[in-house]
């Protein structure tokens, strides 16, 4: 009778715990608003999110309700907005941003969602100046090639 028991609670706990479904919600008008995964009323694991045209908005990873690794932004108009690392919710490490055009505007590092270490800016596709940043001060400017390597080691920007 004890084991019985047992089993029959055991059953009944492994029934009650979480789990993994995947969820999606929709706007007013039916389209398609966000879809991904919920452990325990908790974003986990990869997730999609749209407009109300039905483009697609950013999508990337949770952990713990909390955006980690590679995401990617993108414009209503389908275009790439922006993409890049986030640690724990914020952004960090090396992140891309694009102009309305598509192209490259911007590189650079984050930690803790500001800017720190360098930023790489361009204009019409190529490298017009290179900035440092700490904890969301810019700190140094450079217009060229030369100076930046005059005052850098380019293994810095890893």
């Amino acid at each position: 009778m004890k084991l019985k028991l047992l089993i029959f609670f055991l059953t009944l706990s492994f029934a009650v715990s979480a789990q993994k479904t995947y969820n999606k919600t929709y706007y007013d008008n039916g389209q398609l608003k966000a879809e991904g995964w919920v452990l325990d009323n908790v974003k986990v694991d990869f997730w999609n999110y749209y407009y109300s045209n039905g483009n697609l908005q950013r999508k990337g990873h949770y952990l713990s309700n909390k955006p980690i690794g590679y995401w990617y932004f993108y414009r209503k108009n389908n275009l790439i907005k922006s993409e890049g690392h986030f640690n724990n919710g914020k952004k960090d490490n090396w992140w891309i941003f694009y102009n309305h055009l598509g192209e490259i505007d911007y590189k650079c590092q984050f930690k803790n969602n500001r800017k720190h270490g360098y930023s790489l800016v361009y204009s019409n596709e190529k490298l017009v100046k290179s900035e440092k940043f700490n904890k969301g001060k810019k700190i140094k400017e450079w217009k060229s090639y030369s100076s930046f390597t005059k005052d850098n080691n380019l293994s810095d920007l890893k």
